[in-house]
């Protein structure tokens, strides 16, 4: 399990990506860099790292499920996602 505080730096992240996402791209097509250095450093969506929707794990991400590989083998064998089983030959 994540650190709740590293949780919520992701979700401030992305909730800042999201507000300069247009001003960004316009200051891109400008050619403005002097101005793109001034917005804010977690503005940019390189900075941004995906993460488990349920336990905040960083890696093993299934970007399919949203989940990490960890927490989609437990469901999966729970029967709880649809469409997806053990394989067994």
């Amino acid at each position: 399990m994540a650190k709740e505080s590293m949780k919520a730096r992701e979700v401030k992240r992305r909730k800042l990506v999201a507000k300069y996402a247009v001003k960004r791209a316009a200051l891109k097509k400008a050619g403005d860099y002097d101005a793109l250095q001034k917005l804010p450093k977690n503005a940019s969506p390189v900075r941004l790292h995906n993460r488990c929707k349920i336990t905040g794990r960083p890696k093993g991400y299934m970007r399919t499920f949203g989940i990490s590989r960890v927490t989609f083998r437990e469901m999966a064998n729970q029967g709880l996602i649809p469409g997806v089983r053990k394989a067994s030959w």
